[in-house]
């Protein structure tokens, strides 16, 4: 039976990655606990010693010798211990092996379940360390199973599963097993509060990381993206600069007949994608991050703050549906923008 418990802890080494001594160090602590539940009592001294090389476990009642017992959990008397070795003197430590098939069901099963809880805890901070160096990064992934009830969507990184949560998920999306996706680690945490991971599809920067993968002009350092506004599932504005006078930075995202733009579109789940010029000038980059609207004129009005005149006519298309071209064009400048007919 040890020698299949020792198989098992090399299994878990090598199939999850989590590390031998690692779970040992849980094991013994869920004995310790599970042998004072076992004596009905948290006051007796436990020491458990687990040898891999030796494949063994062996468990061990820990008693003080004294002249005078107090307390016959923790205490054991001179005379007794001198009855089982002469060398023993008072303040040293009497060890005496318990016997692990002494275990009750009860007992075992306090163990087990701690040490469920120490396999567990190596998965999430063996996945928490796979994606450490990969926030803010795009990963491939396949999609193994969707909750219909909650909507979330269990994906494969390769790396590890993971949960991709519904509120993370792009609005309209209908993910199916089997479907190849990109998601966004948004998030990597060191604390044991929530999701050590946070995945995204409707992160902006999953907008970004696009860009930058499909555009060789973004990758090559010619094009930089200056800013991205998102709401997910609906429409985004991403603001591009290029260092090149002689290249053109919508254009270069756009591609030849829209290809390049295209491919981004298709990613996110038909999203509509207003690609604008970033300017170190602020009345020209408000005028272009109105886009489609034409705009007549743009007035610095206060700290952060402007007036921006339109045409009637173009009224309402520099607003957008319930606002919401003024306000992605407010969140990509950086700018209150109040509009006002001409």
């Amino acid at each position: 039976m040890n020698t299949e418990f020792f198989t098992a802890l090399d299994l878990l080494e090598k199939e999850k990655g989590i590390s031998k001594e690692y779970m040992i160090e849980k094991i013994e602590a869920a004995l310790v606990a599970a042998y004072k539940k076992e004596l009905g009592t948290t006051s007796t001294n436990v020491r458990v010693l687990i040898d891999p090389a030796k494949k063994d476990v062996k468990v061990y009642m820990q008693k003080e010798v004294v002249e005078v017992v107090e307390d016959p959990q923790t205490q054991i008397s001179l005379e007794d211990a001198k009855a089982i070795s002469k060398r023993y003197t008072v303040g040293k430590v009497v060890e005496t092996e318990l016997k692990t098939k002494n275990f009750r069901r009860l007992s075992a099963g306090a163990a087990k379940s701690v040490i469920i809880q120490g396999i567990r805890e190596a998965e999430r901070i063996a996945q928490r360390d796979a994606y450490e160096n990969r926030k803010e990064e795009i990963i491939t992934a396949t999609v193994l199973k969707v909750n219909r009830e909650t909507g979330d969507a269990l994906i494969d990184t390769d790396t590890s599963t993971a949960v991709l949560p519904a509120a993370e998920q792009i609005p309209g999306e209908t993910l199916y097993v089997g479907q190849k996706i990109k998601v966004y680690v948004s998030e990597v945490s060191r604390e044991n509060r929530g999701p050590l991971v946070t995945l995204s599809r409707s992160h902006s920067g999953l907008v970004r990381r696009l860009f930058e993968l499909e555009i060789p002009e973004i990758q090559d350092g010619i094009v930089m993206v200056k800013g991205v506004a998102r709401e997910a599932g609906s429409r985004t504005k991403i603001a591009v600069w290029s260092r090149d006078e002689d290249v053109d930075a919508v254009g270069a995202c756009i591609g030849n007949r829209g290809m390049r733009i295209s491919g981004i579109v298709e990613e996110l789940n038909g999203e509509k994608i207003d690609i604008v010029s970033y300017s170190e000038t602020p009345e020209e980059f408000i005028k272009s991050a109105l886009a489609p609207a034409d705009v007549i004129s743009v007035t610095l009005d206060g700290e952060r703050s402007c007036r921006v005149e339109v045409s009637p006519g173009q009224l309402s298309l520099a607003i957008g549906k319930e606002g919401q071209n003024a306000r992605l064009a407010a969140r990509l400048t950086g700018y209150k923008i109040d509009i006002k007919a001409e």
